[in-house]
């Protein structure tokens, strides 16, 4: 599977931007020709499940995720983390956004993904991680950032 590793360091605390970062509908706003429809009914939490479609009239793609894990920011806790399982037929793998506390101030988020898209041949891994990754650092960045948020 091809593995994707990003690492920003944000002035935003913990909290702030595991809200932004958590915020899927939002997500597909940041990927070009992409929208995200949350399946389940809030609050978010284990058991929520959304969809990410990228493409134009017939020719989508559908990126279905779970979460699985669910550990928003907390005094007792060091690290607030998410994983999303992804379920499609097409879209296969897993993804974690970690959050930390810098001691200075603000935060340290560390998005891990792992992903598959059935019936591409393993040698096109390089060039799919090298996709995802301009793609989710984009997202990243943009969510951070924005002011509106």
């Amino acid at each position: 599977m091809p593995a994707i590793r990003i690492v920003r360091r944000s002035a935003l605390p913990p909290a702030e931007a595991f809200r932004r970062l958590t915020d899927w509908e939002r997500h597909g706003a940041q990927v070009p020709l992409t929208k995200t429809v949350v399946d389940t009914a809030p609050p978010t939490g284990v058991g929520t499940r959304f969809t990410a479609r990228t493409g134009v009239g017939r020719l989508t793609l559908d990126d279905r995720m779970e979460i699985v894990r669910w550990q928003p920011p907390a005094p007792d806790r060091r690290t607030a983390l998410v994983r999303l399982e992804k379920r499609g037929r097409a879209v296969r793998g897993w993804a974690e956004i970690e959050i930390a506390a810098l001691p200075a101030g603000g935060s340290e988020i560390r998005w891990r993904e792992d992903l598959r898209l059935t019936g591409l041949p393993r040698f096109l891994d390089p060039t799919v991680a090298a996709v995802g990754h301009l793609l989710f650092s984009r997202a990243l960045d943009r969510l951070l950032a924005d002011r509106h948020a």
